[in-house]
């Protein structure tokens, strides 16, 4: 049998959804796969989501613009699960979540939460004007994390016809018969079928496939600008059994505000693109801390003529560079001083979580236009009226926290070609990545 060439580009969670799906529908054998990956080696890969704060959840109302079933989103954590080096101490005889709320590893169950089933809790919110968002939550850890790659990277490295490229930068691609796959190192590749998957991170790649072959997408107008906010974890404690809240506010701007991705006694991070630096946060398994950490982002969305929201972000995190002094520094402000239109000059109570060297004390007003400011502070104060305590004044901001939208990619134009994951601009979640990929892997032609 001839088997047909295979090229996936990107080895992050929708890659790995897409050769699951080839697996579970018999049809891995009938492909030879080159995986081109940017990444030094399987623990320098794209999927940076998962990387960053091992957590999954399931939902149907986050995560994407796709309809994922929830039994396809339970067959993702369980991947995950597995391979993370835990094992279900019960049969799956139909209840999904607690058959994967029994995983543990060491003796030790995962840490699960399910957000907003108190009903009393869910109303709090509601009456101060908030969307909560519904979700079940599985936490990895980020201290698991290198296993969890490793041993994934092992599973599909074991099939014979499965060949990983690590340092191969894709930087273009041809649309034809075949495909063609061109690398940084002047390398071209021909291939009967190609899968994008390269994430949020492969934005430049992204940005020249739009500008070649424009009829396959549509334009985006959204990008989420804001903070990594970080308070103690007294203030939190109360809501942990929901293991991360989600919620949304229409604030008095007009503009939409969320909190999302809380790490409970976590840590705050850089998160290092190819010219600028942005923050995010993460927690892990045993290594806990006396702070919590989420993102407070506003969605904004832009109208004819302007059509660079991903830019408009980039030059904001950027200018935080710049304050910064270093384009791998970001600004730490208290949130009192935010309020007040004042440059942080010392900290109080809440000792930041974030490398010394990573930051500088700064004023983030200097960065954010007027709207997205009082966003933030309307959002913050709010939310302080259910959770007493996140409003303090020496409670912590970093600048700047940036979401990218990417332009939605039509997957039905060109046959053997799968735009998958965050970079297709359906998805923003390791969930709903690896989900697509798995459901574009089982209905393709093979």
């Amino acid at each position: 049998m001839v088997l047909q060439k295979l090229g996936i580009i990107g080895f992050g969670a929708s890659a790995i959804g897409f050769l699951k799906g080839l697996v579970d529908s018999g049809k891995m054998e009938k492909y030879q796969i080159v995986i081109f990956e940017k990444g030094k080696d399987q623990m320098h890969n794209t999927i940076s989501g998962v990387r960053m704060d091992g957590k999954i959840f399931i939902s149907r109302s986050m995560g994407g613009e796709i309809d994922v079933p929830l039994d396809i989103q339970a067959k993702m954590v369980e991947f995950y699960l597995l391979h993370s080096g835990f094992k279900p101490t019960i049969k799956n005889e139909g209840n999904f979540i607690e058959y994967l709320r029994s995983f543990e590893k060491d003796g030790k169950k995962i840490e699960f939460g399910e957000s907003f089933a108190d009903e009393e809790v869910y109303r709090r919110f509601y009456h101060q004007g908030f969307e909560p968002v519904k979700a079940y939550f599985f936490h990895l850890g980020t201290d698991i994390l290198k296993q969890t790659n490793q041993s994934i990277y092992e599973y599909f490295s074991s099939f014979k016809n499965v060949e990983f490229r690590f340092s191969s930068k894709v930087i273009d691609i041809e649309i034809g018969t075949p495909f063609k796959v061109v690398t940084e190192k002047g390398e071209e590749f021909y291939f009967d079928e190609l899968v994008i998957a390269v994430g949020r991170s492969g934005h430049e790649l992204m940005d020249r496939i739009k500008k070649k072959y424009p009829h396959l997408v549509s334009e985006n107008f959204y990008v989420d600008i804001g903070v990594r906010y970080e308070l103690p974890n007294h203030v939190m404690e109360k809501y942990w059994d929901m293991y991360e809240i989600k919620v949304r506010y229409k604030t008095r701007t007009g503009y939409l505000c969320r909190l999302f991705c809380q790490n409970p006694a976590g840590k705050v991070t850089l998160e290092k693109y190819e010219d600028f630096t942005t923050v995010n946060g993460f927690s892990d398994t045993f290594d806990k801390t006396e702070n919590t950490n989420f993102a407070v982002l506003v969605t904004t969305r832009f109208t004819e003529p302007f059509k660079d929201p991903t830019g408009y972000g980039k030059n904001l995190a950027k200018l935080a560079n710049i304050l910064a002094g270093d384009d791998r520094k970001v600004l730490l402000q208290t949130y009192g001083d935010f309020k007040e239109y004042r440059r942080t000059k010392r900290l109080g109570r809440v000792r930041p979580t974030l490398d010394e060297r990573s930051y500088i004390l700064g004023d983030a007003n200097l960065v954010f236009p007027a709207k997205i400011r009082e966003s933030i502070i309307d959002f913050v104060e709010n939310l302080d009226k259910v959770i007493p305590g996140v409003a303090y004044w020496d409670n912590l901001i970093y600048a700047v926290e940036v979401k990218f939208y990417s332009n939605k990619f039509n997957n039905n134009l060109v046959s053997g070609l799968h735009v998958v994951g965050d970079c297709s601009g359906w998805t923003r979640s390791i969930q709903y990545a690896t989900s697509m990929g798995y459901l574009h892997a089982i209905s393709s032609g093979g």
